[in-house]
């Protein structure tokens, strides 16, 4: 039997629906990140620029502030990789739970009878997967890139 995208994803039901919704907004927010996430030199200047106009208040308050905008939008993108598997763990869980009520209706006679329920198993299961591992890998990446940073501006403004 050869299911396309759509036919698997109706068969996963309501929990792929909801996976398919967190990815888009997850998505949208790493696509977003990728585009406003200044590079290294541009922060440090804008810190610079500051403190000159201030006549350099505390650089640790302002090098804090700079990063906390940076990392504006990542708790989404952190909350949605550890959702994900969840969700996919709850399909599982309904899934075996379906193939277990056709069972106990139907019986053992017909191996088909319970293939329904475990098919939303492993759909909702992927899926899951599918959403949490680019949104844990993007997440990663950005603390990555924002703690370097941090410590650029840091390194350059304090010592």
């Amino acid at each position: 039997m050869d299911l396309n995208l759509m036919e698997y994803i109706d068969k996963g039901g309501l929990i792929v629906y909801i996976l398919i919704f967190l990815n888009i907004i997850g998505f949208t927010i790493i696509i977003w990140k990728f585009l406003t996430i200044p590079r290294k030199n541009a922060m440090v200047k804008k810190i610079k620029d500051k403190l000159n106009e201030q006549n350099k208040h505390n650089i640790n308050i302002e090098i804090e502030y700079e990063v906390k905008k940076l990392e504006t939008g990542l708790t989404y993108i952190k909350n949605i990789a550890s959702v994900a598997p969840l969700l996919g763990l709850l399909g599982t869980v309904f899934g075996v739970y379906k193939a277990f009520e056709e069972i106990t209706q139907k019986g053992l006679g017909d191996p088909t009878v319970f293939s329904g329920g475990i098919s939303i198993a492993l759909i909702t299961t992927i899926a899951g997967l599918i959403v949490a591992i680019p949104h844990h890998i993007a997440y990663n990446h950005f603390i990555s890139m924002i703690d370097t940073i941090e410590l650029k501006a840091k390194k350059e403004l304090i010592d």
